[in-house]
């Protein structure tokens, strides 16, 4: 289950620091002609899609370099629990805007951080004391 939960943490991070940091240097302009499915930050001032991608990044540094430093490893689930608040919004902004299919890719990150969070909270490998 460790190692598991290792790799779910690890390919989060990677992703939540690739599209956090592109959030945080790409124009907002830019990222709405990136695909279909990024016209979701239309919906949003620059500034709150920059938001946006600094929590992510916070979220992906979050999930990872606590455990692997042994330096408050409880911040790991909080972080999980904080990726899957900002997918929750994501979903909601994707119910708004009637745009099932790339719910569904926001649906899997949640699962993804709220089993992080579960196994790191509660399950067998649980960073809380």
């Amino acid at each position: 289950m460790n190692i598991a939960l290792w790799i779910v943490a690890g390919l989060l991070a990677v992703v939540y620091l690739l599209s956090g940091g592109g959030k945080l240097i790409m124009p907002k302009e830019k990222i709405a002609a990136l695909t279909p499915s990024a016209r979701w930050v239309e919906d949003f001032s620059a500034g709150s899609v920059k938001a946006i991608g600094a929590l992510e990044v916070l979220g992906a540094v979050g999930l990872i370099l606590p455990a692997l430093l042994d330096i408050a490893p409880v911040l790991v689930p909080l972080a999980a629990l904080g990726l899957a608040l900002i997918m929750t919004g994501a979903v909601i902004t994707r119910i708004r805007r009637h745009e099932p299919k790339p719910m569904v890719a926001d649906l899997i990150y949640l699962a993804l951080a709220l089993f992080v969070a579960w196994g790191r909270f509660f399950g067998p490998e649980s960073f809380i004391g």
